[in-house]
């Protein structure tokens, strides 16, 4: 058969694309000519066994027809069974192998002071870092937040192919079940969820929910807050408010204190629920007033509040 880039990795012929990365990065490291110098050819064939073994195409072609076939090209007839057509030949830089699985233009570089580190003679770029997270808006309406929902967001991220060399953008839905009583601000995270790279951990993705305006409510961290206009007559002699809440109700809600400025009516348990509380608590429903006073007055308008106010 000639070479046995199994026995060069040290793996049998059952071993998991898994199981061959995991060789390759242990032998590289081991006979790498910054840490052995006497050990290149060594280290060259590591790299083209790799090179071989982590291609579907080329090690289904080395499976079948040994280096000969490989190296020779493969008869047309054999084409269509996912062999690889065109002779093989290693690019004869194990360097450049090393530098793609592990990333950086000098991975080795700093081999030395991950020894002096503890950690093992690992150089630094094998050791992977992770991005800062990557944060997008969720824009919800108060009618999501008071009642819960579940979103779907399609996303597109860079995934890493089989061969560990290469990557290609792909779509992800991830779905986000928003529950009752979310406050603006709540963060959802999805772990690892960003682009892959050959020597780094994927970003965490998350959500910051944003809260769209309603119409008639505004909120209050728990608490919905409902103004009302009413008139100087009604602010002075009484009356009552009809609100629709969220759940489709309509509350009627009575007024028999005199409305002053800053004045401010609490109707208990009609507002957002308690997300960090379940068990059907909620929020209160705060009513405040916009006050219309008249344009203008007649004298005997005048003359008869005057007299109605000193009694």
């Amino acid at each position: 058969m000639g070479i046995d880039y199994y026995a060069i990795l040290e793996i049998n012929r059952n071993a998991t694309d898994a199981d061959i990365k995991k060789s390759y990065r242990r032998l590289a490291l081991k006979n790498h000519p910054g840490r052995r110098p006497d050990y290149f050819d060594a280290f060259r064939d590591i790299a083209e066994a790799y090179d071989v073994l982590s291609d579907l195409r080329k090690k289904a072609t080395y499976d079948k027809f040994g280096e000969e076939g490989l190296k020779g090209g493969v008869p047309q007839e054999f084409v269509g069974n996912g062999a690889w057509s065109a002779p093989y030949v290693f690019h004869e830089n194990p360097n450049k192998t090393f530098r793609l699985f592990f990333g950086g233009d000098n991975p080795f570089a700093d081999f030395s002071a991950g020894a002096e580190d503890g950690s093992g003679g690992v150089p630094s770029q094998e050791r992977r870092s992770q991005d800062g997270p990557i944060e997008r808006d969720l824009s919800l309406t108060l009618d999501d937040l008071y009642h819960g929902c579940t979103k779907k967001i399609k996303i597109s991220r860079r995934v890493m192919n089989e061969d560990g060399h290469t990557s290609s953008i792909k779509e992800k839905i991830l779905s986000i079940a928003v529950k009752p009583g979310w406050n603006e601000g709540t963060r959802v995270t999805f772990p690892e969820e960003g682009d892959q790279g050959p020597n780094s951990v994927p970003a965490d993705i998350v959500f910051i929910v944003r809260q769209k305006p309603h119409p008639w409510f505004t909120r209050q961290r728990d608490n919905l807050v409902y103004k009302a206009s009413i008139s100087l007559e009604m602010a002075l002699t009484g009356f009552s408010v009809d609100v629709e809440t969220l759940d489709g109700r309509l509350v009627n809600i009575p007024v028999n204190d005199i409305v002053h400025p800053g004045y401010s009516k609490v109707v208990p348990a009609e507002g957002m629920p308690l997300s960090q509380r379940p068990g059907g608590l909620r929020g209160d429903l705060v009513l405040t007033f916009d006050t219309q006073f008249p344009p203008k007055l007649s004298p005997e308008s005048k003359r008869l509040i005057k007299h109605a106010l000193s009694l």
